[in-house]
């Protein structure tokens, strides 16, 4: 199930294994919300150029593993989803996990964003963690 919607693009020497074994766990996590694929870029940084986004876009001046950008149209998923490698890292070593595992929390936290999933309020945050915790445990 290769979808060419789905890209991966590195802004720093990281290279994503298991390209084709995501995006098919993405995409299959869109239909199984009764989503659409449109056009989704997954963009991996370092913290530098997250930090700038986060200051630029949100007016956030913090360190954050992931923004996403969300250009969804009703039921069409699109979006680019911007994850700072060396924020995965250090927090797998915190969360005493993998980076793989910490990663892939991260890539599903963003597209469940794109979903329509909020992390704001405290309700939100468990919601988004069940379904992080739900899709997590489909991928090997």
């Amino acid at each position: 199930m290769i979808d060419n919607s789905i890209h991966f693009h590195s802004l720093t020497d990281f290279i994503l294994d298991k390209e084709d074994k995501k995006r098919d766990w993405i995409i299959s996590s869109i239909i199984e919300e009764g989503k659409e694929l449109g056009e989704i870029n997954i963009i991996f940084c370092d913290d530098k150029s997250l930090l700038e986004k986060n200051n630029t876009y949100l007016n956030h001046d913090t360190l954050t593993d992931i923004i996403t950008f969300d250009y969804s149209e009703l039921n069409t998923i699109s979006g680019d989803i911007f994850i700072s490698v060396e924020r995965v890292l250090d927090n797998s070593n915190d969360f005493n996990v993998t980076f793989e595992q910490e990663l892939n929390r991260v890539i599903i936290h963003g597209h469940l964003h794109l979903m329509g999933y909020k992390d704001k309020a405290e309700e939100d945050q468990v919601t988004m963690r069940n379904k992080e915790d739900y899709y997590l445990s489909k991928i090997s």
